[in-house]
């Protein structure tokens, strides 16, 4: 089974994203703020991180960042989601996998989120 972590402030876009992936047989853990995040077990690596931008006490710009510098998840994709932030901006301050706006379709998520696990 694959997993999934999401960092997501907003609670009814995190349970629904939740839920929805669970339901496609994805190990998903969800964290509301960068605190929360940054005290998960650091043994359990995940297959894609999917991180909000703007977060009550930090950004995802920078979580993609300290991702994307860590040895260890270096790897791993990044999607990034939003409703105020715009793809190219979100690009020249991390170099994320994905970005997608909010509000989402979210066939259209797990279709990318397929795509970046299991590239083809």
């Amino acid at each position: 089974m694959k997993t999934i972590f999401i960092v997501e402030d907003e609670t009814g876009i995190r349970d629904a994203l939740q839920l929805l992936l669970s339901f496609e047989n994805y190990d998903v853990r969800s964290f509301s703020d960068v605190q929360a995040f940054n005290s998960r077990d650091k043994s359990i690596v995940p297959d894609i991180f999917i991180l909000d931008v703007r977060l009550p006490d930090g950004s995802g710009t920078d979580l993609c960042n300290a991702v994307k510098e860590d040895p260890l998840t270096s790897d791993i994709p990044v999607m990034i989601i939003s409703a105020h932030a715009k793809s190219d901006m979100v690009k020249k301050v991390c170099n994320a996998d994905e970005f997608v706006a909010k509000p989402f379709d979210i066939d259209d998520v797990i279709v990318r989120i397929e795509n970046l696990i299991n590239p083809h």
